[in-house]
């Protein structure tokens, strides 16, 4: 099973950029412990970041004949803004995971609203680094459950 990993804009920047919402931790350290649990659930991955929405839609819609079986996206602020990106999500038709460090309903109410949310098979918001882990998790499950049932 292969998962491709997106990081949307500024996500790059995780460490130093305003610690008290993001936290301390690296692009680097969410990608390690991305894989570490890779690793348990025998999955493999490929990480992907990118400031620019064009590369993030060409990213998607190359995923299924790069032979992924799912996307795990933290599309950052263009989760706010990008119909573009919903469209090659939706074009694309992988089962996709959206994922947000910090609680995007507690913050400024342009964040309230995702354009992905209705479309990706599960969201996870608010639990910091580790919203990255349970969106893989959840993801796994899903593609095994879809699996077996077919």
């Amino acid at each position: 099973m292969r998962i491709l990993v997106m990081h949307g804009p500024n996500l790059n920047l995780l460490g130093s950029r305003e610690p008290a919402v993001y936290g301390t931790a690296t692009l680097d350290d969410i990608n390690v412990l991305l894989q570490q649990l890779a690793k348990n659930l025998s999955v493999e991955l490929e990480m992907f970041q990118s400031n620019s929405e064009g590369d993030l839609i060409n990213a998607v819609q190359a995923a299924s004949a790069r032979g992924f079986n799912g996307i795990l996206i933290n599309p950052a602020a263009y989760g706010h803004t990008s119909i573009a990106l919903r469209d090659a999500l939706s074009a694309e038709a992988l089962p996709f995971v959206e994922v947000h460090i910090s609680n995007t309903y507690a913050r400024e109410e342009f964040r309230h609203k995702s354009y992905l949310s209705d479309i990706a098979k599960g969201v996870v918001v608010g639990f910091g680094t580790r919203s990255y882990m349970l969106g893989l998790r959840g993801l796994v499950e899903h593609l095994k459950e879809s699996t077996r049932s077919k």
